[in-house]
């Protein structure tokens, strides 16, 4: 977590559909889609995602009527880490939802794994509170935090709206995270800014992630950019497709092994 940087929601690509109200919201699905889609393309072919760094064995896939097993995760975390990929990811023309593509997978994944227990950050101390720019600087680790984060959220819904955010309805969600990401909701520990921003990157990063990690169920964020996947150099085809739109279907690490 201490290399995460807080994602900048541009504008995605408008793909002929007309702009909505919906579109004008910090955390509008085209402004995240491709800012992550560009920076994924552009900068993710030789390494995977930041939390992404080592795939975690886990059981095998379940059956479309069998619930998703969990590692890490109690029911209620994967409930709200579900709403809020559903949330900034709902589905549409572009791609089917952020739970439907496996985003909540990877999340419970990544925490259960050495991305969670803080493999690699500096947890000697001291602690102090930091400036915005030196990154994260609490004594948490990526689980712990997180577990706090959804308890926090939760908590600041059931006084706001009377219910756990999970229960909330889609326009009272999507109200929800624009005041944690404004800064207005108040969280004890950290603000509901720093807990936004990581929530938004580690779901991006579970969005276009390869599918070997539990996110990007299918491909499908690759195959809405374009992203051809893996190997990462096509250096015999592109006489062929300079200047046009890849078309071939997208490769996961896991064609490869």
């Amino acid at each position: 977590m201490t290399d995460k940087k807080t994602p900048d929601n541009t504008s995605a690509e408008n793909k002929g559909t007309a702009k909505t109200s919906a579109d004008e919201g910090p955390i509008a699905r085209r402004h995240f889609l491709l800012g992550a889609g560009t920076a994924v393309a552009a900068g993710l072919a030789p390494a995977a995602p930041v939390a992404a760094q080592t795939p975690l064995a886990s059981p095998s896939a379940p059956s479309a009527t069998e619930p998703e097993p969990l590692l890490t995760l109690t029911a209620t975390e994967h409930a709200f880490f579900v709403a809020a990929a559903d949330t900034i990811i709902p589905a549409d023309e572009l791609s089917p939802s952020g739970s439907e593509c496996g985003v909540a997978t990877f999340i419970d994944r990544q925490l259960a794994g050495a991305y969670g227990t803080g493999a690699r950050l500096y947890r000697d101390g001291p602690f102090p509170k930091g400036k915005p720019e030196l990154g994260y600087q609490l004594a948490l680790t990526p689980r712990e935090f997180f577990r706090a984060g959804v308890a926090a959220a939760n908590a600041w819904t059931r006084k706001t709206y009377g219910k756990d955010f999970d229960r909330l309805s889609a326009p009272e969600r999507e109200t929800a995270l624009k005041t944690m990401e404004e800064g207005k909701a108040q969280f004890p520990g950290f603000t509901s800014t720093m807990f936004f921003n990581t929530l938004l990157q580690i779901s991006m990063e579970g969005f276009f992630a390869d599918p070997i990690y539990g996110g990007n169920r299918h491909m499908a964020s690759w195959k809405m950019i374009g992203y051809p996947g893996l190997p990462a150099t096509y250096r015999e085809e592109i006489r062929t497709y300079f200047g046009k739109k890849y078309d071939k279907p997208p490769h996961s690490i896991a064609d490869f092994s």
